[in-house]
């Protein structure tokens, strides 16, 4: 496939145009013509790279690329190490970052959904079709320590829990993957139970134990690596790519 049919396809799926965003979405950086293998993984790191190298990959598709807001412009030292490694290997990369948190079908959070059977209602940001934050149902109640071992056991990292000074059971549970930590605060206001998140801030204890919601902070990596994958995966299956996941292990 052509390196610009790809993104194309990629665009026409993610809309990419229709969710303001703090980076580039699509081609970050332009490599070879034809596109036979990708490998897929949620950061660009050195190690993925070398990773898509060793598997002689055309395209590199992540959740995390480059040319963020406020990152410093020159090539040098480490972004010049990785940009050098694709150019001189003719790598494509391709990375969308807020279109592939919000997708319906692919997203993070809806595929955070289904790894967790939680029943997906919608936006917490009211009067935004794209909102990054989301809530949900369980099927059924859980207590905080359960719903804590259902979290440790589907992403195999233990969370960090930040109780909410009550007893009550979880049902709604708001979440937002990845950085979404200060949506905690909307999702008090709008009555759930938990809330979800990649990373925590200092002050997202307070939120938690004065506004009695429970908050599980479970790895910006570990609540991301499934958007991702699954995109992977719909490019083989819809257009007959050969396509590879591969994790780089990250703590955080």
């Amino acid at each position: 496939m052509n390196n610009i049919e790809l993104e194309n396809i990629l665009n026409g799926y993610l809309k990419p145009f229709a969710i303001k965003d703090y980076c580039p979405n699509g081609m970050q950086v332009e490599g070879k013509e034809s596109v036979t293998k990708i490998v897929t993984g949620v950061t660009a790191c050195q190690a993925l790279i070398d990773a898509a190298i060793e598997n002689k990959a055309d395209a590199i598709l992540v959740h995390h690329g480059y040319f963020w807001r406020g990152e410093a412009e020159p090539l040098r030292g480490m972004k010049f190490k990785r940009i050098k490694a694709l150019i001189e290997n003719g790598i494509n990369l391709y990375a969308y970052h807020l279109p592939l948190d919000v997708h319906p079908d692919v997203g993070n959070n809806a595929q955070l959904a289904k790894l967790l059977g939680i029943e997906q209602k919608g936006g917490l940001e009211d009067g935004n079709p794209n909102s990054v934050a989301v809530w949900g149902e369980l099927p059924e109640p859980l207590t905080a320590q359960a719903f804590g071992e259902l979290l440790e056991l589907k992403l195999s990292r233990q969370p960090l829990h930040i109780e909410s000074g009550n007893d009550a059971l979880i049902s709604r549970i708001g979440w937002c993957t990845g950085g979404g930590q200060d949506f905690i605060d909307l999702a008090a206001s709008k009555g759930m139970d938990a809330f979800i998140s990649g990373e925590v801030s200092e002050r997202t204890t307070f939120s938690a134990r004065e506004q009695g919601i429970h908050y599980f902070g479970a790895g910006h990596h570990a609540t991301e690596r499934y958007g991702i994958k699954a995109l992977g995966e719909w490019l083989a299956s819809e257009h007959g790519l050969d396509v590879t996941f591969i994790d780089i292990d990250n703590p955080v």
